[in-house]
């Protein structure tokens, strides 16, 4: 069992001042692979110090030794992305052939994403033609506190560590302690790439502890989180004393809209994006409503897919999903599937309740589909992080619609039809801040993030810089030249 009981301050691991123990579990052997140390008030306060201590210098960096350094990072973290992937599936359960592409991937791909968007972002700016003595300034907000969540570990945390770099920020990192690991390995590849000293620090903890500290620490001058609803909250309410910005990314409960008219495969997408991840992806199309005189057959599809789809131990190859990241997760999404079941609404037509045929160890759940469900129910409102999706037929676009917005939520949803005019159309009436159409999903750079209780603020692209940017306007500036 590896010891990974240190912090990264000011540029050096370190032992913590208020440490307590916590083993990093295999999911799917439910057996210890780490330990970790949980930080307290302490080791949160040091590794505020240090950020706070490297940002004037680090804030007056030019844009192009930040790329620099961004590009040194991409050029080591592409060296180690297979044991990214591979520490990823160890500590979460992604299955190895998925994490080695699309876990690790995203953090080489938002990386590069960010260069690129560095480098057209102008940071200085005249406000209009005839106004020659205005300027504006976009600013590095100061010292973030960055908290991220076990479910995609490199994509949250190269969505929120690599823009504050970019941006001339500093930043303590907090990753999830179901899932630290990975942040650790990142850290060497900020260390080995050339990180200055404080600008980038990491403390492993819970969310009482370190995460109270962060968020409401008047040395914090803004506090990026990815996670439930409840905790964003929790968090929201906590930085008001100090009235530091909040960034929010949190749940969702996808409406995936499949018209009479949509393709052939419109299904099976649906089915597999939903169950990808083991299910554990906030913006999942978790609940599929279906234009009536195509129901039954679609019923009937994604009931063949969800018993065909395979589950399997992560460290295996292959096309099949892995277990839950932890037995508190696999109890949540039994109890929401009991629910489902005692409800007698819906109709089970998949899966249910334990574990898959031949699997009495991990936490492996068995690929789930209710159908005829009514958009009143739990598992309908609720965000259940499982592999677990919710059919509802409807009878026209203006009901579709209703449906589809009719949650707290609002982060993504997908539309299904042949009709370029009509998911246009059906796409501008969505509540949620990213809608795919026919499974085109969004490029690059493209902004993520939602509406309602989804969250505030974009991660990606411009959008993603500007987050940890403050706007300056100055007026009497003398034009250069």
């Amino acid at each position: 069992m590896k010891d990974m009981r240190k912090f990264y301050i000011n540029g050096e691991w370190v032992d913590p001042k208020e440490g307590t123990d916590l083993e990093v579990i295999n999911p799917s052997t439910e057996e210890a692979i780490a330990v970790i140390s949980l930080g307290g008030k302490a080791d949160a306060e040091a590794a505020i110090s240090a950020a706070k201590a490297a940002f004037p210098s680090w804030s007056n960096s030019t844009k192009a030794e930040r790329i620099e350094l961004l590009e040194a990072i991409l050029d080591v973290y592409k060296k180690r992305s297979d044991e990214m992937g591979a520490t990823i599936s160890d500590e979460m359960g992604a299955p190895i052939s998925m994490s080695q592409t699309a876990q690790s991937g995203a953090g080489a791909g938002h990386i590069k994403a960010f260069i690129h968007a560095l480098k057209d972002y102008e940071f200085e700016r005249p406000l209009r033609e005839n106004a020659p003595n205005d300027r504006i300034l976009h600013e590095p907000i100061g010292v973030c506190g960055l908290i991220t969540p076990w479910n995609w570990p490199m994509n949250q945390i190269a969505l929120k560590v690599i823009p504050a770099i970019g941006t001339g920020c500093t930043s303590i990192l907090k990753p999830s302690e179901l899932s630290p690991l990975s942040a650790m390995l990142f850290t060497e590849i900020l260390h080995e790439a050339g990180v200055p000293k404080g600008v980038y620090n990491l403390v492993n903890g819970d969310g009482p502890g370190v995460g109270t500290t962060l968020s409401g620490h008047k040395d914090v001058d803004m506090i990026s989180f990815t996670g439930s609803t409840r905790a964003g909250s929790a968090i929201t309410k906590n930085a008001a004393d100090s009235v530091k910005r909040v960034c929010l990314e949190l749940g969702g409960k996808g409406a995936n809209i499949v018209f009479a008219d949509a393709d052939e495969k419109a299904v099976k997408r649906g089915v597999i994006h939903c169950f990808n991840n083991t299910g554990q992806s906030c913006n999942a199309p978790t609940r599929m409503l279906v234009e009536r005189s195509r129901y039954d057959q679609a019923v009937e599809e994604a009931r063949g897919l969800a018993e065909a789809t395979a589950v399997d131990v992560a460290s295996n190859e292959g096309r099949h999903i892995g277990p839950l990241v932890s037995q508190m997760q696999f109890d949540k999404v039994q109890n929401l599937i009991e629910v489902g079941i005692k409800e007698d609404k819906a109709r089970l037509v998949a899966g249910g309740l334990g574990r898959p045929d031949g699997m009495n160890r991990g936490y492996f759940v068995r690929p789930t589909v209710f159908a005829d469900c009514t958009n009143d129910m739990r598992i309908c409102q609720e965000e259940i992080f499982g592999p677990v999706l919710s059919m509802m037929p409807f009878d026209s676009e203006e009901e579709a619609i209703a449906i589809a917005n009719d949650t707290d939520y609002g982060l993504t949803n997908y539309i299904q039809t042949t009709d370029g005019e009509k998911a246009n159309r059906v796409a501008r009436q969505m509540r949620t801040g990213m809608v795919d159409i026919n499974g085109q999903s969004r490029s690059s750079g493209a902004p993520f993030g939602g509406y309602k209780q989804s969250g505030n603020g974009r991660e990606g692209g411009p959008w993603g810089l500007e987050e940890f940017l403050e706007v300056k306007a100055v007026g009497g500036w003398t034009p250069e030249g």
